[in-house]
């Protein structure tokens, strides 16, 4: 249900005691919802829907390469590995970059006054030819996989060419949403504290796109490809992180909401915990005013920037979206998809960050770590496209199959991560596949077998939701056409 701006926000029962402090006036909560506008705004958000969808489509074709080319047994049935690192770059730009950036695009088209449209079509325009040649690289381009952290790249031209196109996309639409941002008022209500978290996410995502061309600007061209790529998105991929987890906190408070669990925080709580995320994101330029592209401190100091500033906000609201979950009982059924992705995002998101600290060396523990945030992060924005479908003019999901989605991607995700953290405690390395992961012993094979397996059940459930979403999608469009 969506409010609108002249409805007041109701007060419910919250905690007393030991919550006091923490969620501010102990007596009320709040409802964290936004207004979703009804015109042109709508359909263009609809369009970044559906270019995200695409892109996962994409990246979960090349997924089930990936994950065959790792798993001991079926890496010789089917041999890809020399397509592996190929494959690897296109599927993490596609299920990652542009699918993150695709939501936020809806995101901040939607919260955003209908005015300069014809300049947000353009950079939806822009990062849909940019997505296209991203998807088409691996199979018409020249190859060339550089495996550069946050943004892997292909180095050669029409890979590059679409990296440019949709981070000009993404430009656009962050400078107008900057300039046309819907006004947070001072007395601050639930849908305040969520418009201020996007806006945050859009100066954060200005912020990275700074880092890049100022990184572009200061690393030398000469350098070998590896070097070159890792120093040029080091920065900029920083910052990115909290664009990424604070859409994933205001999709976490309005999915809440739409679950019937009153979050105990008070919206000036809420806005305060955003702020000090987006502060984290202000040190960035004075990193690089400080301390040169190529230094170990400009690497280091970003690194903890990362993980202290970008770290702060998330327990709080974390916990008491928890906390909230626990006391709901009851539970509309269209909103059990809703409610199991929120609790999957969660358990996935906090698992990435347990898995952090057993990082140690350059082995499988890494990308146990990251996948395990990231996936928490494209959980959200699944269970928050759930909710958005019915304001978009489309059906509503399959409250069967978007119930078990969320289980399904999560619990086999799940399974991948672990397999990862235990092949990582013997020594198995990052990056590699087929017989370049040299398994020597059986706890090895077990760990990637297991790898292997959870990979293949979150295929499963990445390919349910773009199935779900297109029935939803495609239900409503032959409604119209019929009517």
């Amino acid at each position: 249900m969506m409010l609108t701006r002249t409805q007041r926000e109701p007060a419910v029962y919250a905690p007393r005691g030991a919550w006091r402090g923490l969620f501010g006036n102990a007596r009320t909560t709040h409802r964290y919802v936004l207004e979703i506008p009804q015109d042109e705004r709508r359909t263009l958000a609809l369009r970044w829907l559906g270019l995200g969808l695409a892109a996962l489509i994409a990246a979960g074709v090349l997924s089930i390469l990936l994950v065959l080319s790792r798993t001991p047994g079926l890496a010789r049935i089917f041999p890809v590995a020399d397509f592996f690192h190929v494959a690897l770059v296109a599927h993490v730009d596609l299920s990652v970059l542009v699918w993150f950036a695709a939501f936020a695009g809806m995101l901040w088209t939607l919260d955003t006054r209908a005015r300069a449209l014809r300049i947000a079509s353009l950079g939806q325009s822009l990062a849909t030819a940019g997505t296209v040649a991203i998807a088409l690289a691996p199979f018409l381009g020249q190859g060339r996989p550089v495996m550069a952290n946050y943004v892997p790249v292909l180095d050669e031209p029409l890979f590059l060419a679409g990296l440019v196109t949709l981070a000009a996309g993404v430009a656009l639409i962050v400078v107008r949403g900057m300039a046309l941002s819907a006004p947070v008022r001072v007395r601050l209500a639930g849908a305040d504290a969520l418009r201020f978290g996007v806006n945050a996410s859009l100066v954060s995502t200005a912020v990275a796109l700074l880092a890049f061309a100022w990184s572009y600007a200061a690393v030398p061209a000469t350098l070998e490809a590896r070097a070159y790529y890792e120093l040029l998105f080091w920065g900029g991929g920083h910052v990115l992180q909290f664009t990424w987890t604070l859409l994933m906190l205001v999709a976490w408070l309005w999915l809440a909401d739409a679950c019937g669990a009153r979050v105990p925080l008070s919206p000036r709580v809420v806005t305060l915990l955003f702020g000090i995320g987006l502060a984290s994101v202000f040190v960035t330029p004075i990193i690089y005013l400080a301390y040169g592209v190529g230094s170990i401190e400009h690497h280091r100091l970003l690194t903890w920037l990362m993980r202290f500033g970008g770290g702060l906000a998330i327990p709080p609201i974390a916990l008491a979206v928890v906390y909230a979950l626990a006391r709901t009982r009851k539970v509309a059924s269209d909103a059990k998809p809703l409610r199991a992705s929120l609790a999957a995002s969660i358990a996935l998101f906090g698992a990435g960050g347990l898995i952090g600290f057993l990082i140690d060396g350059s082995n499988v523990r890494i990308p146990a770590h990251y996948h395990g945030c990231i996936v928490g992060v494209t959980i959200a924005m699944m269970g928050l496209a759930y909710l958005l479908l019915p304001a978009l003019g489309c059906a509503r999901p399959s409250a069967r199959l978007a119930t078990w989605q969320p289980w399904i991607y999560g619990g086999g995700q799940l399974l991948h991560i672990v397999g990862l953290v235990w092949s990582g405690g013997y020594g198995v390395q990052r990056k590699v596949a087929g017989s370049e992961q040299v398994l020597r012993t059986t706890q090895e094979v077990a760990g990637m077998a297991l790898m292997g397996i959870g990979g293949l059940i979150a295929i499963v459930g990445g390919l349910l939701f773009v199935v779900v979403m297109l029935r939803a999608i495609l239900g409503s469009r032959a409604r119209w056409t019929a009517s």
